[in-house]
């Protein structure tokens, strides 16, 4: 999305339109007023947003930044026994987290008593007819791709019967199941959607909204393009798994006669790897305790990567970047990875944190001093300050950051190695104290380069490895949630033959830990996200921190170069 503030920064670039923007410019061309368009996010609320429903968003809304004229936000509310309130201001929530605001706020149950009438309006026509058959039953005569339907033996019922067999339905003298409502159509259509469709279904449950009102409900099919037309919807943006529901979208809107009526267009749902966003699926994972929530910092839901501490920013920019299209694919995480770090990069102040520690013993270092070496926050934001690390004798660094034998072109700690503590002096490791019953290095001593504070390469020699550390004496404790991929398949909404999608769930995908950080992490608050260096981006989880006691979950980890190097070298 380009605002209009970033098109007057640019007046020289010309953004590249997508299929959508196109079909907009050429009415616009064409002469309609773009104060007149009109669009529409029309969720259920029987789940929480995923990152896809945030494609959507993104698409409806910034047509209105770019184009010109409203975005509703519609709730499509006509299934009570799945919708809660509860997932109504969780969406709005998430909309507004995104940095969007609708001009509109509708529900579909505002139009229940239209809907009905149009419905009675299609029985006289003869456009509809009540049916006895049950579920199953209507499933069998519908036919296949390669076979067509059969008539349902009540398809040719009179309009009086019909109306009276709705009012019925309506004041509810019949059970769920007993009967529905159906489009007369063609029962030979090759769009099996086309096949007399149900408009209507008994449903004697409690709406959020309306209550015990209506024991009837609209079918999906039957109030979209409705819905579409009485809030004047210029252009009805879905994604592809509709095209094959609009002819029975136009034909409902012809059918009822309607002077102006919108248009829908089909674009690219998001599939994204090592993801499921089928709200059925992760409902699943909800309801069957496989995640802590829909807020899990590992779930797709706009609530969990928020709680991971994604940003809306890098989320709106990975939009962009993927763009609108006609056809289905599937992105790769890093893409939406790299939209992450691209932006914390810029916001994120720095910090240190040790993770697998080992003691670093600066012999030549005095015993009773602690220098305050004083830092900038972020090297990308002058505005982000400066803070004060105290360097001391002692020192907790990365035990991977060591190698007793190291590999050519290794940059760290070695015998004979002499590398930078970011921010502090150059050290060289003198010697090596290792476990008697195990073997393992637990303690390096060095000597320190006093001549090297501030950056300063000492003379004769270039140091270039830099490792991360944090004071021994002060280094505070902070629990850390380790998230990765939920599952371990690139695919698994299609899971191999005799599996299910559960069954490909990482049982790793969550990893708690404790790190030891500078001293000024314990000052951090909920919400609050850092760059721990060399690390990665985490944040303050808003749920598990509490006053002067963070809980940091991983955004994102950085890019190791070496790491994959050695992987490769050892393969």
């Amino acid at each position: 999305m380009t605002t209009p503030n970033e098109a007057e920064e640019n007046p020289s670039e010309k953004k590249t339109l997508n299929f959508i923007e196109k079909l907009i410019q050429s009415d616009l061309e064409s002469g309609r007023d773009p104060a007149r368009l009109q669009f529409r996010f029309p969720p259920e609320p029987n789940g929480f947003l995923h990152i896809g429903h945030a494609k959507a968003i993104c698409l409806n809304f910034g047509l209105v930044s770019d184009h010109g004229g409203r975005c509703n936000l519609r709730f499509d509310d006509t299934n009570p026994a799945k919708e809660e309130q509860k997932f109504v201001d969780a969406i709005q929530d998430d909309i507004r987290w995104l940095g969007f605001e609708w001009d509109g706020l509708h529900y579909a149950s505002d139009y229940f008593g239209q809907l009905h009438e149009w419905a009675i309006q299609l029985i006289r026509q003869g456009d509809a007819y009540v049916c006895d058959l049950n579920a199953e039953e209507v499933r069998e005569y519908r036919g296949t791709l390669n076979e067509p339907g059969k008539d349902s033996p009540f398809r040719n019922r009179s309009a009086e019967e019909n109306l009276e067999l709705f009012e019925g339905m309506k004041s509810g003298k019949f059970a769920e199941g007993e009967r529905t409502l159906r489009a007369r159509i063609d029962m030979e259509s090759p769009h099996i959607v086309m096949r007399d469709p149900v408009m209507y279904r008994i449903q004697k449950v409690t709406h959020h909204r309306t209550g015990d009102d209506w024991c009837i409900y609209p079918t999906y099919d039957w109030a979209h393009g409705q819905s579409d037309a009485i809030e004047g919807v210029t252009h009805s943006l879905c994604s592809l798994e509709f095209r094959n529901h609009r002819p029975l979208y136009d034909w409902y809107l012809q059918k009822l006669g309607l002077e102006e009526v919108p248009s829908q267009t089909e674009f690219a749902r998001l599939n994204l790897e090592y993801t499921v966003m089928s709200k059925r699926l992760l409902r699943q994972l909800v309801e069957e305790g496989h995640v802590e929530g829909w807020d899990d910092p590992r779930m797709p839901t706009i609530a969990g990567l928020r709680r991971r501490g994604v940003t809306p920013e890098a989320i709106r920019e990975f939009m962009k970047k993927i763009g609108v299209a006609k056809f289905n694919s599937t992105i790769e995480l890093t893409v939406f990875e790299n939209s992450i770090r691209e932006h914390l990069n810029k916001v994120a102040p720095r910090r240190m944190a040790v993770f697998d520690p080992i003691k670093l013993v600066i012999e030549n270092f005095p015993e009773d001093l602690q220098e305050l070496i004083e830092v900038e926050n972020n090297p990308e934001d002058e505005s982000a300050g400066t803070r004060q690390i105290p360097f001391e004798r002692e020192v907790w660094v990365e035990k991977d950051d060591f190698r007793m034998e190291p590999p050519r072109k290794w940059r760290r700690l070695a015998p004979g190695a002499e590398v930078r503590l970011r921010y502090g002096y150059c050290v060289t490791v003198k010697e090596v104290i290792t476990d008697p019953e195990t073997g393992e290095v637990s303690e390096l001593r060095c000597d320190y380069d006093p001549e090297t504070s501030g950056g300063r390469q000492p003379e004769g020699r270039k140091v270039r490895g830099i490792i991360h550390w944090a004071p021994a004496s002060c280094a505070v404790k902070i629990p850390v949630t380790l998230y990765s991929p939920l599952f371990t398949s690139e695919t698994p909404d299609q899971p191999p033959e005799g599996q299910t999608f559960l069954d490909l769930i990482d049982p790793n995908s969550r990893e708690e830990v404790v790190a030891l950080g500078e001293p000024s992490l314990q000052e951090a608050s909920a919400g609050d996200r850092f760059q721990f260096e060399r690390v990665g981006y985490f944040h303050a989880d808003p749920v598990r921190s509490g006053k002067g006691a963070p809980h940091f979950n991983r955004i994102a980890a950085l890019r190791d170069s070496w790491a994959k190097q050695e992987k490769k070298a050892n393969s």
